[in-house]
């Protein structure tokens, strides 16, 4: 049974490596997330420490780059499915993230950095979407089976993984030998090889019509109580994990007496885990109830802040990092078909509204992270974080669940 499977896995592995261009868009791919994995895991001792600003007015810095990247990047999203060159969009988008990076390794005055993250970094968060968007119509356009799209689709997430397995670590000695500025430096100069593979060896794919950018009324979702419920739990949720990761640089190296470098560990270990971890968790929601995965997910991020609050040294927080990483797994592998259960006529629009439950929910914890730890110590922020998972694991509990809910489970992506 097990070289059976292996055998499988091992036949679709090389068919992702047959598709034209496709391991030019792993590697972009790869790319992208690593200047992600670069920049987040230590945004907050950026502004704090390096630009001086305070935690209040860095999570309003942070509030507003993240409502930059979301109208912007809607926007442009609405472009390319029109008649305007996805290709086009990933080179202006991959410019603006060089120019955007470049003005945050020089510029240390707050309206001007708040500036060039709402704007340059605003275009430059549709550089991954795109990207993706781009891949899916590869896919549509290659030889294929429908069948196997959602694994490919699945490998592609495998890289995002691997970025974040080495990008926080690598960031973390950078800062340690050459600061912030060298730190953008390096990822304005990924992003400058990046611009060179897309003009090289990317291609326009004919654009099919797509549903799922639709927009959604939400309040016609309100008079079906679970599913509100669900979002609040989501929201929740994100809000919380946004929190913890601006908080735990902080932590670290100021309660905890660590470095960026312990913080570069502390990012970089669960993304080891996701991988493994979303591969036994589909398997298990093929005879589990969806329903109670997801509150196992809530239950691990809970066990998870409520043991990093009682931490006393840096390396202790590595392995709890797994249960972050199991969280990760369930959360952000079956969410989406969680939700897209709710509406089986309306994937589209249940697609939606856990990315809005997810996206609202990071930029609205990005202004409590600041709001909180101005108040508090930053041990005590995980307070926030526990009670927040804590409370979306009751709403989910009691009210997340439809009176005669089929527990059937057809699960698209395992």
């Amino acid at each position: 049974m097990f070289g059976k499977m292996m055998g499988s896995v091992k036949g679709r592995t090389a068919l992702v490596w047959r598709i034209p261009t496709f391991p030019i868009l792993l590697l972009l791919n790869f790319m992208f997330g690593l200047a992600t994995s670069l920049f987040i895991p230590f945004s907050s001792l950026f502004g704090i420490d390096e630009v001086g600003m305070s935690n209040l007015s860095y999570g309003i810095f942070m509030t507003t780059m993240a409502i930059g990247g979301v109208v912007i990047s809607t926007y442009i999203g609405k472009l390319s499915d029109r008649n305007v060159s996805r290709k086009l969009i990933l080179i202006v988008s991959s410019v603006a993230a060089i120019a955007g990076y470049m003005g945050f390794a020089y510029i240390r005055n707050y309206i001007l950095l708040a500036l060039v993250g709402f704007f340059l970094l605003g275009i430059a968060s549709a550089t991954m979407p795109q990207l993706w968007a781009h891949a899916r119509e590869v896919l549509e356009q290659s030889d294929v089976p429908k069948k196997e799209i959602p694994y490919v689709m699945n490998v592609f997430r495998m890289f995002t993984a691997l970025a974040w397995t080495v990008g926080p670590a690598f960031a973390g000695w950078v800062l340690v030998a050459m600061d912030f500025k060298g730190l953008f430096m390096l990822v304005s100069i990924g992003f400058l090889l990046c611009i060179f593979a897309i003009i090289f060896f990317l291609k326009d794919e004919p654009k099919k019509v797509d549903m799922t950018g639709k927009q959604v009324v939400l309040g016609k979702f309100m008079l079906k109580p679970h599913i509100f419920a669900n979002i609040l739990a989501m929201f929740l949720l994100h809000a919380a994990t946004t929190i913890n990761m601006q908080n735990i640089p902080q932590f670290v190296t100021k309660t905890l007496g660590g470095t960026e470098a312990h913080v570069g560990v502390i990012f970089s270990v669960p993304p080891v885990f996701e991988v493994p971890l979303m591969i036994m968790f589909g398997i298990m929601a093929t005879r589990w109830d969806l329903g109670k995965l997801i509150k196992l997910g809530f239950l691990f991020s809970f066990a998870y802040f409520f043991l990093i609050w009682n931490v006393t040294e840096p390396w202790q927080i590595y392995p709890l990092q797994v249960l972050s990483a199991a969280n990760v797994a369930i959360t952000a592998g079956l969410a989406v078909t969680y939700f897209q259960n709710f509406l089986p006529k309306e994937p589209g629009t249940a697609t939606t509204l856990y990315m809005n439950a997810q996206k609202i929910g990071s930029t609205l914890g990005f202004l409590l992270f600041g709001y909180f730890s101005s108040l508090f110590e930053y041990q005590n922020v995980f307070i926030i974080c526990i009670l927040f998972t804590g409370i979306g694991f009751f709403i989910l509990l009691f009210f997340g669940s439809e009176r005669k809910q089929s527990k059937k489970l057809h699960v698209a992506e395992s």
